[in-house]
């Protein structure tokens, strides 16, 4: 059960290749991006960012202009699980990877940004590679991943760890062309607040969390683990963001039912997939 449940989750999320790129990956002496034991590390090697990335991809949709580039040029609909394993196979190789795949992760990303430029539905103009868009991605993936690490992760970062985490993650940031990124907890709350005023819920962010939530393409087996995924991801998303997205707001079910199926799928994704060697991620 165990094996089977490990390959069902790396065939979706790193494809059919896994073994492969776990070598090209892991089974090298080029030196990474970050120390074995870097916060970075332990948030992104742990069964938490299944929550995690989940509720970026639905804090990420407030924003008109980045939804807009989602919407225009994304496959999402098409392809999800192409575009998971792209991302996932992005935060494997800077994460975890030699320095020379991380860079070449960066240096896809540019080209793939490079074609995402358009106006949205009311005349303003986006583009993927904006420093401004991307500092938005970024912090609302950082927010996200710390939430769903704290909430459901097997070691939480404590004291120092947190602006650790901050830090190690604005390399990959500044790599990506985010110019200042937050480099502390405190930095990443401030610049959260700052772009409060920019977020509204859209047609395409509402249609986006209904794909997300209600109709994934999943076969039958897999419907109630991702329903209890995207139960605890929701459960994570602040109140304020409930009604642009038409998500429902339980707060006493959400503290209750919701975060304790988090915990069950998590530590059974955990159980799962993650290695005996807990420096690597559940790719």
């Amino acid at each position: 059960m165990r094996t089977w449940l490990a390959d069902q989750v790396r065939s979706r999320v790193v494809g059919p290749d896994a073994d492969a790129r776990h070598l090209e990956l892991f089974d090298t002496g080029e030196a990474g991006w970050f120390d074995d034991d870097a916060p970075i590390r332990r948030v992104h090697a742990d069964a938490s960012m299944f929550v995690g990335g989940l509720r970026a991809l639905l804090f990420q949709s407030l924003h008109p202009r980045a939804m807009a580039g989602v919407a225009q040029h994304s496959d999402y609909r098409h392809d999800p699980w192409g575009r998971l394993q792209r991302t996932a196979d992005f935060l494997a190789a800077t994460t975890f990877g030699p320095a020379s795949e991380a860079e070449r992760a960066v240096e896809v990303v540019h080209r793939v940004h490079d074609r995402v430029v358009g106006t949205t539905v009311d005349g303003q103009p986006y583009a993927a590679n904006d420093p401004h868009l991307l500092r938005w991605v970024h912090i609302a993936e950082l927010d996200s991943f710390l939430a769903a690490h704290d909430r459901f992760g097997e070691r939480p970062l404590v004291g120092d760890e947190r602006d650790r985490y901050v830090a190690e993650s604005a390399v990959v940031a500044r790599a990506l062309g985010v110019i200042e990124p937050p480099t502390t907890e405190r930095a990443l709350r401030r610049q959260l607040a700052a772009f409060r005023p920019e977020l509204r819920g859209t047609r395409a962010a509402r249609e986006a969390a209904r794909y997300l939530l209600v109709r994934p393409p999943l076969p039958i087996a897999g419907r109630a683990p991702y329903a209890m995924i995207a139960a605890a991801a929701v459960s994570l998303m602040p109140a304020w963001t409930r009604w642009p997205l038409r998500l429902p707001w339980m707060p006493v079910s959400e503290a209750t039912v919701a975060r304790a199926l988090g915990d069950v799928v998590t530590r059974t994704l955990r159980w799962a997939v993650v290695p005996a060697d807990r420096r690597l991620p559940v790719t």
